[in-house]
C-alpha cells in the first residue's frame, strides 16, 4: 500500500520561504514519477514540479520556476518542496503525487495522471 504524507505548510509573509517534505513508503519499484501539486480555494488542481527516478529530470511550471525547487532523499523516502519568494496566489492545499512505471524523460504536471495522492498541507501566504 503506498502511502504519501506531506508536511511544512503553514502561514507565511509575502517573500518569505516554506519547505514542505513527502514522506513515502509502501512501493518498491525503482522507476518513478513524484511530483508537487496544488489546488486554490475555488481552483482547479494544478501541476507545481515533478521529478523522474530516471535521470533526476525536473519540470516546473512557468509561475514557480525559479522559486521553487524539488529534491529528494533516496535514503529516507522523501521528497522535498523548497518555496522562495513567495507570493499570495501561491495559497492553496499542496499535495504530493507519484506514479510507478517508466515514463519520458519530464514527467507531466497534469494532475489525472498521478496514481497515489497524499492528503495534503495548507500553505497560505498573506500580502
Amino acid at each position: 500500500q503506498v502511502q504519501l504524507v506531506e508536511s511544512g505548510g503553514g502561514p507565511v509573509a509575502a517573500g518569505g520561504s516554506l519547505r514542505l517534505s513527502c514522506a513515502a513508503s509502501g512501493y518498491t519499484g525503482r522507476d518513478f514519477c513524484m511530483g508537487w501539486f496544488r489546488q486554490g480555494s475555488g481552483k482547479e488542481r494544478e501541476g507545481v514540479v515533478t521529478l523522474n527516478s530516471n535521470g533526476g529530470f525536473t519540470n516546473y511550471a512557468r509561475s514557480v520556476n525559479g522559486r521553487f525547487t524539488i529534491s529528494q532523499d533516496n535514503a529516507n523516502n522523501t521528497l522535498y518542496l523548497q518555496m522562495n519568494t513567495l507570493r499570495p496566489e501561491d495559497t492553496a492545499m499542496y499535495y504530493c503525487a507519484a506514479k510507478f512505471g517508466t515514463w519520458g524523460a519530464y514527467c507531466s504536471l497534469v494532475a489525472s495522471g498521478y496514481d497515489y495522492w497524499g492528503q495534503g498541507t495548507q500553505v497560505t501566504v498573506s500580502s
